[in-house]
């Protein structure tokens, strides 16, 4: 599939490989912003822990 996309891309060699790195960097921002939001409730590891100063 990656290669697929990677041959998709127009342009020289140079343009595709920062146009391939612009989309993957895309790609990572909705993930985090909009993807693992939503599913965090979901995730197995959601503790709330605190740890409470001893003075």
């Amino acid at each position: 599939m990656y290669g697929w996309i990677f041959r998709h891309l127009p342009g020289p060699l140079w343009l595709r490989i920062i146009t391939a790195i612009a989309l993957l960097l895309v790609v990572i921002y909705a993930l985090m912003e909009y993807a693992f939001p939503h599913f965090e409730q979901y995730s197995p590891f959601n503790t709330d822990v605190t740890i409470d100063q001893v003075h």
